[in-house]
């Protein structure tokens, strides 16, 4: 029988640069529709035409969207370089994990745009004997206009003996968002204004529960990419042979429930004037586990270029650990 032998795109092969090609989503009503329930998210904005007053009516994505219809693609920077992803090996697969994500956003997305994400290696680091990659991915639009770009932080190799990864899962069982779920109406007077928030300031939070369904609904909608029915998301024997022991929920599920907890505090236009968000993943978010979301207003941003709004959130499950820490820039004049 011939050895397999494959060209492992493992952290020492990888090098700032690499790129992978380049996908086209067209974006339809339906897609933001379903990216909103599989975040859980009610708003009426995401179901209806018409609804959101601040863009004319159009129906307009979730910010978070973006690492949907320009999602991240490891194996596909990895085989445009000639080698086989670590996720996808047949001889020594395994996940690298999320670490952190930050995004920025320059243009509001609709219904009906055309969106082309492009894909590189931004920088690979080591760090207290851990090894990171960080990857920028980039999304235009029809017009050739960059509506937002994130970078995204994987775990290539944690040093031995550092964590201790709890098992132990909650027993929420949340509901499930469809269109048959009765629908959520946001007041636009009820956000926060910049003239009248005051650092210090505390919003109005979320809690969201995981379950597995919800999971794997989520790793189910792809709009770009190849379909993976196995990852620590959804496989749970493949989970438990990696550093979470066990199925965890991604880190852009995480992140959009952050989106939606901003959302309900601030406009939309807040996040697409050039509005960003970075969260960082500290305890797995698990099946039955419920986190609630809160957060405060660090500081305020008057000067000549914007008027801005800075957030932290932080993100803590039932037991008490801290699940989340985020940091987001709301800006409402440029």
């Amino acid at each position: 029988m011939t050895e397999l032998h494959e060209r492992l795109w493992d952290f020492d092969q990888i090098q700032p640069g690499q790129s992978g090609t380049q996908t086209v989503v067209q974006l339809t009503a339906e897609h933001i529709a379903r990216y909103a329930w599989t975040a859980q998210n009610k708003d009426s904005r995401y179901v209806t035409s018409g609804v959101d007053s601040e863009f004319e009516g159009k129906m307009v994505a979730m910010p978070t969207m973006l690492l949907t219809y320009a999602p991240l693609l490891r194996d596909n920077i990895a085989d445009n370089n000639g080698f086989v992803a670590v996720e996808e090996s047949k001889t020594a697969r395994r996940q690298t994990p999320f670490a952190k994500c930050e995004a920025r956003w320059f243009k509001p997305v609709f219904e009906g745009d055309t969106l082309t994400g492009t894909r590189r290696v931004l920088e690979k680091f080591e760090k207290r004997g851990n090894k990171f990659v960080t990857f920028r991915v980039e999304a235009n639009n029809q017009s050739n206009e960059k509506v937002a770009h994130f970078d995204y932080t994987c775990i290539f190799s944690y040093a031995k003996g550092q964590r201790d990864v709890p098992v132990e899962a909650g027993t929420a069982i949340p509901e499930i968002i469809d269109d048959n779920t009765i629908k959520e109406t946001v007041n636009i007077a009820d956000f926060v204004s910049f003239s009248s928030s005051n650092v210090g300031d505390v919003l109005k939070p979320l809690t969201i529960s995981e379950s597995a369904e919800i999971m794997i609904r989520k790793n189910d909608f792809t709009l770009a990419g190849k379909y993976k029915p196995s990852n620590i998301h959804t496989d749970e024997d493949f989970a438990n042979k990696n550093i979470f022991a066990g199925v965890v929920n991604s880190g852009p599920a995480t992140m959009s429930y952050v989106d939606q907890m901003l959302e309900r505090n601030f406009p939309l236009s807040a996040f697409y004037n050039g509005g960003s968000l970075l969260m960082r993943a500290i305890t797995p978010f698990r099946s039955g586990d419920t986190v609630t979301f809160e957060g405060e207003i660090t500081s305020k941003n008057d000067n000549s270029s914007e008027k801005s709004i800075d957030v932290r959130v932080k993100g803590t499950n039932q037991r008490g650990d801290l699940v989340s820490l985020s940091d987001a820039t709301m800006v409402f004049e440029k």
